[in-house]
């Protein structure tokens, strides 16, 4: 009992029980198991999910030491690197500003300083590669040299992988010769993949990065010229550091070739104002009517007064609308008329049925007359909008003829402009033949928005007929992105001119005539060049002989535009009523061809 209540006291226990009379004799079993390994792989795991893993110097420098007691190697040297378009980011000096950002913490190379370096031979082969000592090394390039200089003589490389592709390397030495050899090679590719997601990741957040920076500076951004502008971004990052605040280079795109071409409704104008004319002398006559009843049922001088200005402005647009006419006539209609319906329906009876005849006339979302507008902005709507969607559809398949910039333009038609050229893609992997299978695509492409137009306009509320043109340029022009206007824009006083016959060459008369050179149902192709005209007619002999066109070939002289001359045109009929559905898109017809 004694024992029981004092058995956490030593010294009494050692009273009763005097350790120098006792001996214990047996055999002990102890199993252990080497679990270095296992810690070191989870350890790392858990390192590499914190986002700042490879880009903290202090995070950095507790990698390293994982990876020196996993390979048993104290003095192991750990490098990272990640692959950018045509920069190798390198992740093992330390970083120059904590900025948690795996470009603003590295230092940056060009991919080509690395020719025939180990690294470029492990990315090629997609496996590591080790050598025993750097200073045995047949043919070492500069970085080797380097390397040796600092101290590394036993040297890892290897590949890092994502998705089938590589995205950067791994590298591993020791100032010791031998230290680094193939009974490495299991470790080495257990930690691959870790080392990989957590470069992945990193690039990740510099691409979300970038695109934040693209979208609120430059809005949408055509995905062939994406490249320019993260480049642009990039090189303002690398100066400034922070690509809110860098400033960027002149994105300039030299030598590119435009094509220019534009479906057009043929007097959209004239059939506005008629709209825009039928519907304020529908409502002029039913106010007019509100009035006259009013009048008839008390002889107010006011009223017959009132009368007299509606006749008045029915007659200012009976036959022609002037600019001003329609916010006029509104103005007066709602402060002179609208105000008083509440009060004249209270008259009698015939003039309350003419005040809801006036109020049932007005569309609720403009609180006008709007029947014959609507009728023609929906007819031009769903006509665009076919034009458009058998354009984009069409573009998205010309992309695979070669990568080109493309932008559409929506108003009383639809123009749409490409260019194309070495500069725009990342490469400069571009030849002639790729131009002249665009020209041949933007023809075929124009047919089919002419027949296309001409069968939907005779179904229209209001029919409407379509005219197409397009511009020839054989001289390469350089174009600009214009920041403060977020869109490109021919750059110099030369190219300007270009941008000059665009904007006028729609409305250009045949020379000595005045017929307008664009018609519906043809195709009106203007040129400068003789040489352009020369290529365009191959265009058209082939295009007849598939049956995209018909009948003969114009040639026309146009008169002079303003700030330009000597412009001549072949204009051609399309083949409308023989069916093109049943054609292959433009874009695959091309590359049949060809």
């Amino acid at each position: 009992e004694n024992i029981q209540a004092n058995f956490l006291d030593e010294a009494y226990l050692a009273t009763v029980l005097p350790a120098e009379r006792f001996v214990l004799r047996g055999v002990t079993f102890l199993k252990a198991l080497e679990v270095t390994d296992q810690e070191v792989l989870s350890a790392l795991k858990r390192d590499l999910i914190d986002r700042e893993s490879i880009v903290s110097p202090n995070r950095f420098v507790a990698l390293q030491e994982r990876l020196r007691t996993l390979f048993r190697r104290p003095e192991l040297r750990l490098g990272l690197a990640a692959l950018d378009g045509d920069r190798v980011l390198l992740l093992n000096h330390g970083a120059r500003i904590q900025r948690s950002c795996i470009f603003a913490d590295s230092v940056h190379h060009k991919i080509q300083e690395f020719a025939g370096t180990l690294y470029q031979r492990a990315v090629k082969s997609g496996r590591p590669i080790i050598v025993d000592d750097l200073v045995g090394l047949d043919r070492r390039t500069a970085i080797e040299d380097k390397m040796v200089a600092s101290g590394v003589r036993s040297f890892m490389v290897a590949p890092l992988h994502y998705q089938n592709r590589v995205i950067g390397t791994l590298e591993l030495g020791s100032p010791r010769p031998g230290d680094l050899d193939a009974s490495q090679l299991p470790k080495l590719h257990e930690v691959l993949p870790l080392f990989s997601m957590a470069v992945q990741r990193s690039m990740e957040e510099l691409n979300a990065r970038i695109q934040t920076q693209i979208k609120e500076r430059f809005t949408a951004i055509h995905p062939v010229v994406e490249w320019r502008f993260r480049k642009a971004v990039l090189d303002g990052l690398e100066r400034a550091g922070d690509p809110a605040a860098a400033e960027l280079d002149p994105i300039v795109f030299e030598r590119v070739q435009p094509l220019y071409a534009l479906s057009d409704i043929r007097g959209s104008s004239t059939l506005r104002a008629r709209a825009i004319q039928a519907d304020l002398l529908a409502q002029l006559r039913l106010a007019r009517d509100v009035v006259v009843a009013a009048y008839e049922a008390r002889r107010l001088p006011a009223l017959d007064q009132l009368r007299y200005r509606i006749d008045q402005h029915s007659e200012q647009i009976h036959d022609h609308l002037a600019a001003g006419d329609e916010v006029g006539i509104v103005t007066f209609l709602r402060a002179e008329v609208e105000t008083l319906l509440e009060r004249l329906g209270s008259f009698d009876p015939a003039v309350a049925s003419r005040v809801a005849a006036y109020r049932d006339a007005l569309d609720p979302r403009v609180g006008t007359v709007y029947r014959e507008r609507k009728i023609f902005e929906e007819s031009v709507t769903r006509l665009t909008e076919a034009i458009s969607a058998y354009l984009e559809l069409e573009e998205q398949a010309a992309q695979s003829i070669f990568p080109h910039y493309f932008e559409k333009q929506k108003t009383d038609g639809v123009d749409h402009q490409i260019y194309v050229g070495g500069s725009l893609v990342e490469g400069d992997d571009f030849d002639p033949l790729y131009l002249k299978s665009l020209r041949l695509w933007q023809l075929m492409v124009v047919c089919g928005i002419a027949a296309r137009a001409d069968r939907l306009g005779a179904e229209l509320p209001l029919p409407l007929q379509a005219t197409h043109l397009v511009l020839v340029q054989h001289a390469p022009l350089s174009i600009r992105f214009r920041f403060d206007e977020k869109r490109f824009d021919v750059d110099g006083a030369y190219d300007i001119r270009y941008e000059i016959v665009k904007k006028r060459i729609d409305k250009a008369l045949i020379k000595g005539t005045p017929e307008r050179v664009t018609q519906p149902g043809q195709i009106a192709i203007v040129y400068g060049q003789p040489a352009e005209a020369q290529e365009y007619r191959g265009y058209l002999e082939y295009l007849r002989d598939l049956g995209y066109i018909a009948g003969e070939v114009e040639e026309l002289e146009l008169e002079e535009l303003q700030g330009v001359h000597g412009l001549r045109a072949l204009r051609v009929t399309v083949a409308l009523r023989d069916s093109l559905d049943g054609r292959p898109l433009a874009a695959a017809a091309v590359r049949a061809a060809h």
